[in-house]
């Protein structure tokens, strides 16, 4: 069995290639970042540590590795001819990625069984995001032909892989926990047996997977991180651990935890129980992750489908006021770390656009729309506090 890995990075190697090796896969990995290309290629090995309670070392081999840049057409017939193509390298380059999987679907035998197109990204349908991408490559080629050598499956991928700044060697330091779920209704659909990968599990439904794991785990790190890095705290494990920190991150669980219950029907006992792990897992002290790190990109993470305005959408929807929420919100408006370019941009922002446009401009919100007012209001007094509002 072989399987082309997009996304060479911690979380290709430490996650998706990890699992992928270990159920049996020959890994093919594939990435522009020539440096870690070029490490691979040389090496016959490297190491995943997982760190906590249940403390592992895997040891990953049989891999091979492709400048997906330089060596396109080697990258094409690799896919051409696996069983698996996955990708973790950002939801915003899937669409770079889809070139590639169409030209090797034009290219595979159709004698072969349909690839298997997995895209575990942290973002809602990702996979679908990535079909719709491909099928515009593919031109004129119908449905049929493109299910007779593909099935799409949307999943929900979960593990904490924390960065540790310039990048020394190709060994992975992750947690001791991961969920891998899938949709199997493509394969049913397809007539098609799921792949074989042990570790992963495969769902009727991925909505509420996905959802549970973004409101809770996504949503809970970012809250951790934005109020952790205000307080200046160093690490992820010191935020949660500061009673103000954990119990706004509790608010904000709660407030998520209502809305999941309510929309999904999670058994509340259940549904705590997997927010108290959750909680265990920002706290373990083996990760040396820091709120700047995971603070990154706050333009994205305030995003109108992302892990703090969708759920409050949901919820006033509901009737409920998320104050959790918007405060974190206001938090993450606040993270202002220069060197990333997205918190730079947020800062900029702030200090020329009135609150209601760049309220809109940040959520996707308008005026109008349930919480806008709410929004507005956060981003003013921001505005007011930071002495960045225009005119100040």
């Amino acid at each position: 069995m072989k399987a082309v890995h997009f996304g060479a990075g911690n979380i290709g190697r430490g996650f998706v290639g990890l699992i992928l090796h270990n159920a049996g896969y020959e890994v093919v990995f594939a990435d522009v970042d020539a440096a870690v290309i070029d490490e691979l290629a040389a090496s016959d090995s490297y190491r995943v540590v997982e760190a906590g309670a249940q403390s592992t070392t895997w040891t990953v081999d049989n891999y091979t590795a492709l400048d997906s840049r330089s060596d396109e057409a080697a990258v094409i017939a690799q896919i051409s001819t696996a069983d698996v193509v996955t990708t973790a390298v950002g939801a915003g380059i899937l669409r770079f990625v889809a070139p590639l999987i169409a030209a090797a679907m034009l290219a595979r035998a159709a004698s072969l069984p349909p690839l298997t197109v997995m895209a575990c990204e942290n973002a809602l349908g990702a996979t679908d995001i990535l079909a719709a991408e491909i099928r515009m490559d593919l031109g004129g080629h119908g449905e049929d032909w493109i299910a007779a050598r593909a099935v799409f499956a949307n999943t929900a991928v979960d593990r904490i892989v924390p960065q540790h700044g310039d990048r020394v060697g190709l060994d992975v330091l992750v947690e001791d926990f991961f969920e891998w779920a899938i949709e199997k209704r493509g394969f049913e659909k397809a007539g098609v047996p799921v792949p074989p990968i042990t570790g992963a599990h495969f769902v009727d439904d991925l909505a509420p997977y996905i959802e549970r794991k973004l409101f809770t785990v996504n949503t809970g790190h970012a809250t951790v991180a934005y109020h952790g890095f205000l307080l200046g705290v160093p690490s992820l494990f010191e935020a949660v651990s500061d009673a103000a920190v954990l119990g706004e991150v509790r608010a904000v669980l709660g407030e998520t935890s209502a809305l999941l219950i309510e929309r999904h029907g999670f058994d509340p006992a259940d549904h705590l129980a997997y927010v108290d792990r959750t909680l265990e897992r920002f706290a373990n002290p083996a990760l040396p992750d820091t709120p700047a790190r995971v603070g990154r990109q706050p333009l994205r993470k305030l995003g109108r489908n992302e892990r703090f305005v969708s759920p409050a959408v949901g919820l006033a929807a509901l009737g409920t006021h998320p104050a959790a929420i918007v405060r974190a919100m206001g938090a993450a408006l606040r993270f202002d770390l220069p060197e990333d370019p997205e918190s730079a941009e947020l800062q900029t922002l702030l200090g020329v656009m009135a609150a209601d446009d760049l309220a809109t401009r940040v959520t996707g919100l308008e005026p109008g729309t349930e919480l806008f007012a709410d929004l507005s209001r956060t981003v003013a007094g921001v505005q007011f506090r930071t002495g960045r509002s225009a005119g100040v």
